[in-house]
């Protein structure tokens, strides 16, 4: 892939994101386009050094997310300085039906060559960003925050992660080396949450530590240990409530995050009860695209 122009790499910077981690992503994805030859169908079609405007909307309401990255795309198909923006949306903007993101001139064929994998990164970003937007309103206002999993396309994580962030959210760890997570399956092998945790602070005692649990015993015992945080997993409200007490009253600093099967219609029940995170795996495993497109006319 080419080399970024500064204004992309300055975007990329400001964002957040990883340049080389970017241009992965980009490199993969035009590769599977162009892996059987060039663009037989616009290089049919369009003649040689035509020029035009384009420009991509969005048909439906949302937020924007992905925007440097779809700009990477048109750099390494265009180059740098083969093309001019004209007009475009920072990530994190709330959208209406009919608002332009972005406007370009440049050389139709190579327009039309980059289009649709800029338009699927920049789909799928928004669409996380979208998820994520309709989360964070949910609980507004409670002082939760909502939080991403690892449940994420391979090879997408950093984008998605970004995603997550322009929708308001939080993220989690990103991958499983930067945090300690205790999950049943560690319990099991461990042979309990005690001993899991005492394992992990011996053998990764720099990290933060956060344990799994599905009962209100476990609990007791995830504190005793001085776990960083609890995940409460399969929980109703009331047992969540019954959570946050037990630590809000013994004056710990634990934080808590409700986990399993959350929908978005009780959320603010479970936001309510004062643990600090509701987890949704949903915001990257299953969010649908935003629906965004390009259209064209002469320049």
């Amino acid at each position: 892939m080419s080399t970024l122009s500064h204004a992309v790499q300055h975007a990329l910077d400001t964002a957040g994101l990883d340049a080389d981690d970017v241009r992965r992503v980009v490199g993969t994805a035009l590769a599977e386009d162009l892996r059987y030859g060039p663009d037989a169908t616009t290089d049919a079609c369009v003649p040689p050094g035509a020029t035009a405007e384009a420009t991509i909307g969005t048909r439906r309401p949302g937020t924007l997310a992905g925007m440097p990255v779809a700009l990477a795309v048109f750099d390494a198909v265009l180059g740098p300085a083969g093309y001019e923006v004209l007009a475009v949306r920072t990530d994190g903007d709330a959208l209406l039906p009919g608002d332009v993101v972005l406007r370009l001139r440049g050389p139709v064929r190579g327009l039309l060559t980059a289009e649709r994998t800029a338009l699927n990164l920049l789909c799928h970003l928004s669409g996380i960003a979208t998820a994520t937007a309709a989360w964070v309103r949910a609980v507004d206002g409670t002082g939760c925050r909502i939080r991403d999993t690892r449940k994420t396309l391979p090879g997408l994580r950093l984008l998605a992660k970004y995603a997550v962030r322009c929708g308001g959210g939080v993220n989690h760890r990103m991958g499983l080396g930067d945090a300690v997570l205790i999950k049943d399956n560690h319990v099991a092998a461990a042979g309990s949450v005690r001993a899991a945790v005492l394992a992990a602070r011996e053998h990764a005692a720099g990290l933060p530590c956060e344990v799994e649990v599905t009962t209100l015993a476990e609990l007791d015992e995830a504190l005793a240990e001085g776990a960083d945080e609890v995940l409460l997993d399969n929980m109703t409200p009331a047992e969540c409530a019954a959570a946050v007490h037990r630590v809000r009253s013994a004056g710990l600093a634990t934080r808590l995050e409700a986990s399993g099967g959350l929908t978005l219609a009780d959320a603010r029940a479970y936001a309510d009860t004062g643990v600090d995170y509701l987890a949704v795996g949903a915001l990257t495993h299953s969010a649908p695209a935003l629906d965004l497109g390009m259209d064209m006319k002469d320049s």
